[in-house]
């Protein structure tokens, strides 16, 4: 008998997999996909200063080509826990509906892909090619020692992956409403401007950063970074915080700092967008005014052009839910960010409302038509890719 992934996704749910805690899921993972037989490996990695992060990978046949799917186990803290209304680990069936942490982000899109593996091979036996899975514990942490460092390592192990599903929550309301063929890049750049303390009322003896800092997002709000391309929205900026330190009204600040972060469709890359906040910033600040920039770039943009992954997806979702699904780029960040410098990706799973929210939950029957959603893009993509 095939699994039921509705069972996975309870079983992995009960796994408290907070990041950076890996909490049982990826030893119950590979218990499963060893009985399945697959080759699984941990990648367990560690920075200093960050935590101790593991990982798994797993493969079924050596053959080319090699369809992986990407996901990780960790999961966000759950908040308020009063304000859940059962366990949030239990993996609890109510009216119809998965509830738990992880259920949408992303236990639920895990569970689906190892059951329509599971379907595949007990429908058709080995495909000419390979299975693959990747995944981390540190995708909704830092994203330092996850999928980032797995490719690399896995690269030098000889393993070539040849197009990739990354199982994010990407529909809006509905299964089968949307699919991610790319994603925006992000930045997030912190402004130090340094001045002169001195007296409110003396202001000709003091340097006021705050002053200096405040022309400096007027310019930046006021900039038409693009107006969109071809696949994305245009580019965004936003300013999310604002600190001036200054407890006192009689005196000038020295120093003002602010944060700000820059959504960017494929225009644009970090470096080249650098240039040109730096000449924005340099132009407002005003005569003589000094000012630093910490720089942190958590991705790149990218795009997979629509063509034989995303149709696949297409054409699946259509089959098993009677909707065509959208080809998008809006949201936010994925790990296939890290995986598009390695082969095609695009992102699809469950339905995204709860997401991170108190009582996240899917529907048991989007479970189980994810499964099969899934397992009519591996038909489709071993009867298309040859050897």
């Amino acid at each position: 008998m095939p699994l039921d992934p509705v069972k996975l996704a309870q079983q992995l749910i009960q796994c408290p997999s907070v990041t950076p805690h890996e909490g049982g899921a990826l030893d119950l993972l590979q218990s499963v996909l060893e009985d399945l037989g697959f080759t699984c490996t941990r990648l367990p990695f560690q920075e200093e200063g960050t935590d101790d992060v593991d990982n798994l990978y797993a493969r079924l046949g050596d053959g080319a080509p090699n369809l992986c799917f990407a996901g990780h186990t960790d999961v966000v803290p759950v908040g308020d826990r009063d304000g859940w209304n059962d366990d949030p680990f239990q993996g609890l069936i109510k009216d119809g509906m998965l509830y738990g942490r992880g259920a949408a982000d992303m236990k639920g899109a895990i569970a689906s892909w190892v059951a329509a593996v599971s379907a595949y091979l007990e429908e058709k036996g080995q495909p000419h090619g390979s299975f693959s899975l990747l995944i981390t514990g540190d995708e909704e942490g830092p994203s330092i020692n996850g999928t980032k460092k797995m490719l690399p390592a896995i690269t030098k192990m000889g393993e070539k992956l040849d197009a990739c599903v990354t199982g994010e929550p990407t529909n809006p309301k509905s299964l089968g409403e949307m699919v991610k063929i790319g994603r925006r890049g992000s930045l997030n750049v912190t402004i130090t401007v340094t001045g002169v303390q001195g007296h409110t009322g003396y202001p000709h003896l003091a340097d006021n950063a705050a002053h200096r800092l405040v022309a400096m997002l007027k310019a930046l709000t006021d900039w038409e970074i693009d107006q969109g391309s071809d696949h994305f929205q245009p580019s965004t900026l936003a300013i999310s915080t604002i600190d001036i330190d200054n407890p006192a009204t009689n005196i000038i600040p020295g120093t003002a700092k602010a944060v700000f972060n820059i959504r960017f469709n494929d225009l644009h890359t970090s470096d080249s967008l650098e240039k040109q906040y730096r000449e924005i910033l340099d132009a407002a600040i005003g005569e003589g005014g000094q000012y630093e920039l910490d720089i942190k770039v958590s991705g790149e943009s990218f795009l997979t052009p629509p063509g034989l992954l995303s149709d696949l997806v297409s054409d699946a979702c259509e089959k098993v839910t009677g909707q065509r699904p959208e080809l998008s780029t809006t949201g936010g960040t994925s790990d296939s960010r890290f995986i598009k410098d390695y082969c095609p990706v695009l992102d699809f799973g469950l339905v995204g409302q709860t997401m991170h929210k108190t009582n996240e939950c899917v529907a048991v029957s989007d479970v189980e038509a994810l499964a099969k959603i899934y397992q009519n893009i591996i038909e489709g993509y071993f009867e298309k890719v040859p050897s």
